[in-house]
């Protein structure tokens, strides 16, 4: 029996426990082309948009050795995703709350030995993975910049991915970089993880729809890649205020430019699951596919 068909079964016996199907999050991945842009205040202010609208999030930092999240939180966590693997802590164990009630979980360096584990360890994952499915709805995971493997291998197994770009000419060029990997990449399916891009850092909204013409052209062009506009979020000095003091500006000045963009990207994002346009995996599926290096329905 492959690593793969453990995984199903595993999956299957824990939903079998508690008599059928267990609710599944919806998992979106954060992304970029290149640092620097704001995809981190992205991940965390749409975060807290989505707590507002009565969703549970929990953010997944994802992008290794940097922790962003926490410093932006101002919240430092006791344990991160390899106390999970390696150390038998539980699910709610390395959860840590952060402002305005959104969990977060650091990612530590865990994720990229998951691929050699056997099966007790697979199985003690699997069982809190569908935990966490179970006590979130939304999972939003903030990846690293650029096009490393793992970057691409979170992307291919997110059910959406969120691509924040700039009007910098150096940012549209890697998102386009970021892209055509991502269309090449052998597992990438578009209709199962669609990109939705939000224009950060513009003058206006205009600008913003500039930003977004001026790349899914190119993209339409030479990667014929689906390419889907979130909205725009402005330059906004509070918003920079806020990162200063370790307060996501959300939650600091829910009046602010950058705060109203956010609260309306996030309505956006509940909209398009309610009219039945997302589909949620789950989390336990998300680290199956990254763990196997296959696609497959749970």
């Amino acid at each position: 029996m492959d690593q793969a068909e453990q995984l199903r079964n595993l999956i299957k016996a824990e939903n079998a426990k508690k008599g059928g199907p267990r609710p599944l999050a919806r998992v979106m991945a954060v992304t970029s082309g290149k640092g620097g842009v704001g995809k981190s205040n992205t991940a965390i202010n749409l975060a807290i948009q989505l707590k507002k609208l009565g969703q549970r999030v929990i953010i997944l930092d994802a992008d290794f050795g940097l922790a962003n999240i926490e410093i932006m939180f101002g919240t430092v966590p006791k344990h991160n995703l390899c106390d999970l693997i390696y150390k038998g802590k539980g699910i709610r164990d390395i959860i840590t709350w952060g402002p305005g009630d959104v969990g977060f979980i650091s990612g530590g360096s865990g994720i990229a030995g998951m691929s050699n584990l056997d099966r007790n360890y697979l199985e003690y994952i699997i069982q809190n993975l569908a935990q966490l499915d179970a006590i979130t709805d939304v999972i939003i995971v903030d990846t690293g910049a650029g096009i490393s493997d793992a970057v691409l291998e979170f992307l291919v197994a997110s059910g959406e991915i969120l691509l924040v770009t700039t009007p910098e000419p150096t940012s549209i060029t890697d998102s386009y970089s970021l892209l055509k990997a991502l269309n090449n990449h052998p597992r990438y399916m578009p209709e199962y993880s669609p990109v939705k891009m939000i224009a950060n850092k513009v003058s206006d909204r205009q600008d913003g729809q500039m930003l977004f013409n001026k790349l899914n052209a190119v993209v339409s062009r030479y990667l014929k890649l689906p390419l889907h506009y979130l909205g725009s979020v402005p330059e906004d000095k509070e918003l920079s205020v806020g990162v200063m003091q370790q307060m996501p500006v959300s939650l600091k000045n829910p009046a602010a430019r950058s705060s109203l963009a956010y609260e309306e990207i996030a309505a956006k994002l509940m909209n398009r699951e309610i009219s039945g346009s997302v589909a949620r995996r789950g989390m336990a599926a998300f680290f199956s596919h990254i763990v196997t290096g296959k696609k497959h329905s749970f």
